[in-house]
Formats: structure tokens, sequence, C-alpha cells
């Protein structure tokens, strides 16, 4: 909610935060960029500007696209961009790139195949390393989303990592969730089950021109009907993204899941489950952050022992644990 006040910057800010808050809210790419960069890294910075920045957020639409690797996410991506900035409306993309095991890099890959969006300055681009998150989502991933919201962005693309089945963390992190498919992808019932079919708000086929898109499709539908009711049915969307064929009707189809949110009344209810859902993340990982400190560790390390040696089970030794608190 904002204040008469909501134009300057924020009164608990330090002057040069807030110097800084300024030009972003002015439309400053390079403050944003830095303030992003902050909140990645989880910068005491990056945490105040987002305090200060959060009441601003709250009025772009959000739109996950989720789907197997390869299944073109990043083309749909950039062809959805392209669509809602011909309406005349900014864009921003969160692109989330598989991390090292061991080292916690990422290629950031999105940046590569979205070069054509870069001189685009109503598009501004985000790449984040997943840092070995499940769920297919980068723990800053709902703050990098919240900045660009309050910077100003209509709508927000949130591009996953594509580890597969479990990758369900965007149906918390987005209004509007496109899976993408593919046809040809081995076994579609098999590559289909599971929680990731009950997320979608809407199914994409990409690569529709290929041999088997019909199959595809079928096998969707048939999935789609053993779905518990949730107001709203999914459409299944043909399209073939490297030529930008079905994009608009893509477009259109998370057009109306929005409109049926808003005037079903379950857009309130959903925003309400996104905040329950971080708050409760964030709580988990400071409760982690805080039992991983150096005395902590070597409290694990012997109660570890203890329960390899049997002298202790190890419900009872994760409830000492947790008494270090």
């Amino acid at each position: 909610m904002t204040t008469d006040t909501a134009d300057a910057p924020h009164a608990s800010l330090s002057g040069r935060l807030a110097e800084l808050e300024a030009h972003l809210l002015g439309g400053d790419r390079r403050a944003l960029a830095r303030v992003l960069s902050w909140v990645e890294s989880g910068d005491q910075r990056g945490r105040e500007m987002l305090r200060a920045l959060y009441p601003r957020s709250g009025r772009a639409r959000t739109i996950g696209l989720t789907g197997s690797p390869g299944a073109g996410k990043s083309t749909v991506t950039n062809e959805l961009a392209k669509s809602f900035r011909a309406r005349g409306q900014t864009v921003g993309i969160v692109a989330i790139d598989p991390s090292s095991p061991y080292t916690m890099g990422a290629i950031l890959g999105d940046r590569v195949r979205m070069t054509e969006l870069y001189s685009d300055q109503g598009v501004f681009i985000r790449s984040l390393a997943s840092r070995g998150a499940l769920g297919g989502l980068s723990a800053a991933t709902q703050d990098v989303v919240h900045v660009l919201d309050a910077y100003g962005k209509d709508v927000i693309l949130i591009e996953t990592v594509g580890a597969g089945q479990d990758e369900v963390d965007i149906a918390g992190a987005a209004q509007t969730t496109i899976l993408v498919n593919t046809p040809n992808m081995g076994d579609e019932v098999q590559t289909l089950k599971a929680g990731i079919m009950e997320i979608a708000d809407v199914l994409a086929v990409n690569k529709s021109d290929l041999p088997g898109a019909d199959r595809m499709v079928s096998a969707l539908k048939a999935l789609l009907s053993l779905n518990p009711d949730r107001g709203w049915d999914p459409p299944v969307v043909r399209i073939v993204g490297t030529r930008g064929e079905g994009i608009d009707t893509l477009t259109e189809a998370c057009d109306s899941h929005f409109e049926e949110l808003r005037s079903s009344g379950r857009l309130e209810a959903a925003e309400l489950a996104r905040a329950r859902q971080q708050i409760t993340s964030l709580a988990r990982a400071n409760v982690l952050n805080r039992l991983h400190t150096e005395s902590g560790e070597q409290r694990l390390d012997d109660l570890s022992a203890a329960v390899a040696g049997r002298l202790a089970d190890p419900h009872s030794a994760a409830k000492a644990w947790l008494a270090e608190l």
C-alpha cells in the first residue's frame, strides 16, 4: 500500500541508499542492477533496499514458465516478452540457470539466448544461478521479482531451471504458470505425471510442427481430465517458439487466466498463499543459517557421532540440535 509520500526516497534508508532508491525509482537501470546484485548475494544493503521498495510492489503481473530441459522455455520466454512489448507493456525477465554442485557457479546461458531483447529499454533481464535450490527456483527469485515490480515492470516472466517433475515452486511465485512441453520426448505420460501437471494454468506444446504433436496434445487433454477441479480449465496451446507461431494465442491464454483469477476473487487468496510460502521459506533458511555456525557444526558433529554409535536416535539428536537456538 502506498502513502502520500510514496514518491520520496524511503526515510529509513541512509543518505547514499536513499539516493540509490531515488535513481532506481526514476528508471535508472544501473541502480536497478546494483540493487539486484545486493539482493541476490544476501548483502545487508539489499535487505534494506528491499524493505524500502516492497510497499511499491504488487502491481506487476507474474508469469512462470517451467518444463523439462530442452522444451524450449528460453525461446518461449523470449517470444512472450516480444508479445507483451508489442502491446506497449514493459517486461522483466528472471531466468534461473542450473548451478555447478561444486562451485555453485552457472553459465547463465539465457543471457546468450535472449540477446535480441537487450537493445530494448523496456525489457530488463536478470539471470540467476539456482545455487542448488530445489523446486526449480533460486532462493533469491522472489526478492528479485519484488524489486523489478517496484521498479515499474508491467509483466515479469520467471523461467525456471528445468529440473523436471519436482519443479513446482514456480506455482508459489507466479500468478500464472505455463508448462512447456514438446512432442517425442519419450513416454508422454511418464514425462507429465506427478505434481507438475497440477500446477499448470496454461499448457504449451512447443515445436508443434514436429511429428507426435497431436499425440502430445491428446495426452495432455486426457491427463487434465483427471485433475481435480480448480475453477479453471487449463488450455492446451500449440506453438512453434522459433517462428513465433501461436505466441499471441499463448499470451491471450495467460490474459484469460489472470482475468479469471481477478474476477473470481482467487487472486487475493493466491497472494496470501505466496506471502505465507515466502515467509515460511525465509524462516526455514534463517533457522538453518543460525544452526550452521561454528559452535553449531561442532554440536552437530557430536550428535552425529552419538547417532552413528547408536547412543542416541536421530529424532532426539535433531531436537537437541534445535535446542541450541
